[in-house]
């Protein structure tokens, strides 16, 4: 490749940097997250099995960041023709804004699902001490996972909104 074509697809280049950082960084933050109430949930099976399933629900919540961090992935690769209809020209311009539209996936995902993960194992906590207070254990975690939605939205349209 010589420094000429690299320049040529230096926008794609730049669009598929901001669908691999939306996949890896909210990816990484749900593995944190799932991680730490992996520990906390299997702290409580030790102790009473019964509870496998409600520990399992509340374990699970901090994984929804790396779903949404891989449909922003798909809609970046869908919009630039890298599945689906075929490539299409990105400019370097139009390559910045499509990065710059992954980063609140990316970063909002990474730490939201950190600390879903912190918030989930807190629960956990609370689910076995006292199992029927599963459902208002459950809304501590998902006041984070709200923020990870506005996220979402945000790239979502902003993705979408960037004229090829």
């Amino acid at each position: 490749m010589t420094l000429g074509t690299f320049f040529d697809n230096l926008g794609l280049f730049y669009a598929l940097l901001g669908a691999a950082l939306a996949v890896l960084m909210a990816g990484a933050g749900s593995a944190i997250g799932v991680g730490i109430a992996g520990q906390a949930a299997s702290g409580v099976m030790t102790e009473d099995p019964s509870k496998f399933a409600k520990v399992l629900i509340m374990q699970l919540l901090p994984g929804t960041q790396g779903l949404y961090g891989l449909l922003i992935g798909f809609i970046t690769l869908s919009k630039i023709g890298i599945i689906g209809s075929g490539a299409v020209a990105v400019t370097s311009s139009q390559g910045l804004q499509i990065l710059a539209a992954c980063l609140p996936m990316a970063i909002v995902g990474l730490i939201s699902g950190k600390y879903q993960g912190k918030t989930s194992a807190a629960s956990i906590g609370i689910v076995a001490k006292r199992p029927e207070q599963f459902a208002k254990a459950m809304l501590f975690p998902a006041m984070v996972e709200t923020y990870a939605i506005l996220a979402l939205l945000i790239s979502f349209l902003s993705v979408n909104g960037i004229a090829l």
